[in-house]
């Protein structure tokens, strides 16, 4: 006997019984408790309440009924848990101050903004509100699926109808196990107004909408309460991540008195807020002298609204005490959102767009079951009256059979074989009265056989075309928009603390100029003046003996710039960023706003306006290797740099372009040689690729400058002693990537190396910079236009000692 009783007992480790237990618990309250589902915005607990209310007939034009029967038919059918927890969701759906659109139209006492409870079940009594009634529509018409209640013995709806997008509309709050949903209410015109520009997109653009246009429709959370929305920071959070802050400022006047006496008037508070704690609060800080200033604090709340009144002693300024109570009270209050719901039985954190699409879909799936239902019912109609269209053609003889019969069984039966007829139209036929047979019914029949054929071929035209599917979505949810729609509560105010720093730049063309011993500085392009070819130019900047300008390039004050080092790694900042400094200054030492390493030195920088897929960039390095790699790939820029090319041993990144298909490329060395070369014969690849040989270089020669044919007709070449032509891109033959390419400049003593290579057109400037910091501007229609093979004219007198050490195009300002 006892060997029997042990053979029962299971050895289970304790830690895994808790495992999975718990997490079995878990799911449950995920699933079937506290997160709402995506399609009717619903727990089951309110999903049960309605449909049991609607089993009960309780519509809004029909009376109301005992709040404790309706509990007790939710508990006894579908919910079987503790009846306070019903009744109080019950309570929530009724109360205009917890939910946007009352779900239940309450009658008695259903509690209030200061936290008082509702009278108990047996005194109250509720029915549908007429919005309601709009997630529960076409319930009948096998719209959704059903599953057993918890006994089997009955069905329950798995979710409702919902014709209107009801998770958004009137928002959700719930904390289940490891996650909690925070969905604030919002305003059901507005979110109408979104669905219906993601179905028109589709409809007449076929195209996707973006989130930006939904956030310029659905404005932000609209709170039964009204109160005031502070700034679009969190609002943008919240829907493009699915999380996120949103500051909610009760609505407050400041009143003049007699005996030169304010008050403060508070007519809103934030959403959740218990009013008589508030108040409570206040005059507690007042108590504990936190707050000064406050004389007085009553509650004159009535039927017409809400309305506390502060009133402030005579010497104190009622900004500051309301300043002060925004501080310290839930005056000022934060929403924290957090977009959690069932999708697919799986809690999912979800942006705006993402619930609007899975409300659509769910739409799409309900209208698509009622017209299957419809069409069922219409054929099964049409069916009917075609046999008592056959009957009435043949009346005399279906008399005569049905007179002829010994019984109804046999009639039918003689009916079928007669007239070829099935089951269903020949009980029609023996169940036709006779009052059938006069002209006005037959009439009535053909007329009604007429109208269901139009119905019948309009049904399968929707099943058939996805549009118009969504074009009867789109005048149903209009209806609804036009019958419930209202003003929006809660407003919007600037919050002072929350500011776009570049929104206060100026977006402006700058000129931003490095140093060999790596400063940096920014100044406006006005800032140098157009001179003569052959100036002596004007002082850019005092330089220490042992530096000078190394580089310089032009930009917008907006837009990003990729620091490219000789290093091989990509740094990342605004360029506003970068310190604006006077034309005599020598600025700022860039390794206090980039991380360089020991050795690294900006090499080339290009601004980006925005990373876009299709945009290449085209590396340069000085031992002639080349790289085209994707924008993409420096989306993601750490603080502390990015690798952007694999460098050999000695090898240095010396330029970074923006590339477009079918460019035509040139590489030009400091010794006077060049190769021009498709786009093409580079192919893409990753970050960290090596790249390909651009030109094969002499012993002694480097890379010194590339230019793309999208940039100019011309190639602009600057010699170190100031020297310098232009040369139509034309004279150089297209060849292979990786040849020696062609002689580009007669290089001589006078001439010195060529330092700088650009692709020119005769309407733009230049700007050449010295090693002593001299900065001329020349328009290049000034530059002679020569041959390959020449040297070149003036185009800056320099000193004893001095070189040209950059030159850069001027960008004209849009």
């Amino acid at each position: 006997m006892e060997e029997r009783e042990f053979d029962k007992i299971i050895p289970v480790e304790i830690q895994d019984e808790m495992k999975k237990s718990y997490i079995d618990y878990a799911m449950s309250v995920i699933i079937s408790r506290a997160i709402p589902d995506v399609r009717d915005g619903l727990k089951p607990v309110h999903r049960r309440i309605l449909y049991a209310m609607n089993e009960l007939k309780l519509s809004p034009n029909k009376p109301y009924k005992k709040s404790a029967r309706i509990v007790g038919e939710t508990m006894g059918k579908y919910h079987p848990h503790g009846d306070s927890s019903i009744y109080d969701a019950m309570v929530r759906m009724a109360q205009d101050f917890s939910i946007r659109y009352p779900l239940v139209d309450g009658h008695g006492n259903f509690g209030s903004v200061d936290g008082d409870s509702a009278a108990a079940m047996r005194y109250t009594e509720a029915r549908l509100s007429k919005i309601a009634m709009e997630l529960l529509a076409d319930i009948e018409k096998e719209t959704i699926d059903y599953r057993p209640n918890f006994d089997e013995s009955l069905k329950e709806p798995v979710v409702l109808p919902a014709r209107f997008p009801n998770l958004l509309v009137n928002g959700s709050s719930g904390i289940a196990v490891g996650m909690a949903t925070n969905i604030p209410p919002h305003n059901l015109k507005e979110v109408i107004n979104g669905v219906l520009k993601i179905i028109d997109n589709y409809v007449e653009e076929d195209r996707e909408t973006t989130i930006e246009e939904l956030l310029s429709i659905i404005k932000g959370p609209d709170f039964p309460t009204g109160a005031i929305i502070l700034g679009r920071k969190g609002i943008e959070e919240a829907y493009r991540t699915g999380k996120g802050k949103i500051k909610v400022r009760a609505v407050a006047e400041i009143e003049e008195m007699s005996n030169n006496k304010q008050r403060i008037i508070v007519t809103e508070i934030p959403y959740m807020v218990n009013k008589a704690r508030l108040i409570e609060k206040i005059a507690d800080l007042v108590k504990e002298k936190r707050i000064e200033g406050i004389s007085d604090i009553r509650d004159e709340s009535d039927r017409t609204g809400m309305r506390i009144v502060i009133e402030i002693k005579k010497d104190h300024n009622a900004n500051v005490v309301l300043n002060q109570l925004y501080k310290y009270t839930q005056m000022q209050d934060v929403f924290s959102v957090n977009m959690l719901a069932l999708v697919d039985n799986e809690a999912k954190t979800l942006n705006l767009k993402d619930m609007l699409i899975h409300y659509l879909n769910h739409q799409k799936d309900v209208v698509t079951r009622r017209t299957k239902f419809d069409l069922r019912k219409a054929e099964e109609r049409s069916h009917i009256l075609e046999g008592l269209i056959v009957a009435l053609d043949n009346i005399d003889r279906v008399i005569s059979i049905i007179r002829s019969s010994s019984s109804t069984q046999e009639a039918k039966e003689r009916l079928i074989k007669e007239f070829n007829l099935s089951e269903k139209q020949a009980q029609a036929i023996v169940d036709m009265r006779l009052r059938s047979l006069t002209g006005l019914e037959r009439e009535k029949i053909d007329n009604e056989y007429r109208e269901l054929q139009e119905t019948i071929k309009e049904l399968k035209s929707i099943l058939m075309d996805e549009k118009k599917l969504y074009r009867v979505i789109k005048e149903e949810i209009l209806i609804i928009s036009e019958k419930y729609s209202d003003e929006r509560k809660t407003k919007f105010q600037v919050d002072e603390g929350e500011f776009n720093l570049e929104d206060l730049i100026k977006e402006e063309t700058s000129v931003i100029t490095t140093t060999h011993l790596g400063y940096i500085k920014r100044l406006p392009l006005n800032t140098y003046k157009s001179q003569n070819r052959g100036g002596k130019g004007i002082i850019g900047m005092q330089t220490r003996e042992e530096d000078f300008i190394e580089d310089l390039f032009i930009t917008s004050t907006h837009d990003y710039i990729l620091f490219f080092t000789n290093k091989g790694k990509v740094y990342r900042i605004k360029a506003y960023e970068i310190p604006e400094a006077s034309r005599t200054a020598r600025g700022t030492a860039i390794i206090n706003l980039l991380q360089l390493d020991s050795g690294e030195k900006i090499t080339a920088a290009i601004p980006v306006k925005e990373y876009k897929e299709g945009t290449y960039l085209l590396m340069v390095t000085k031992k002639g290797l080349i790289k085209k790699t994707s924008i993409m790939e420096y989306q993601n820029i750490r603080k502390g740099g990015l690798n952007s090319i694999t460098l050999r041993d000695e090898d240095e990144l010396i330029e970074v372009k923006n590339i477009e298909k079918g460019e035509k490329i040139f590489v030009g060395t400091k010794k006077g040689h060049g190769i021009v070369f498709k786009e093409e014969e580079v192919r893409a690849i990753g970050r960290t690729g090596m790249g390909v040989k651009a030109i094969n270089l002499n012993k002694d020669d480097e890379v010194i400058g590339v230019g793309l044919l999208s940039e100019g007709n011309d190639i602009l070449f600057v010699t170190q002693k100031g020297l310098g032509k232009r040369t139509d891109i034309n004279e150089f033959n297209i060849q292979r990537r990786g040849g020696k390419g062609v002689k580009t400049y007669r290089l001589t003593d006078k001439t010195g190396e060529i330092v700088g290579i650009k692709m020119v057109s005769e309407k733009e400037e230049v700007m050449m910079i010295t090693s002593e910091g001299i900065i001329i501007r020349i328009n290049v229609s000034q530059i002679s236009k020569t041959g390959r093979i020449t040297q070149g004219v003036k185009l800056m007198n320099l000193g004893e000692d001095e070189s040209v050490v950059s030159v850069e195009k001027v960008v004209e300002e849009e």
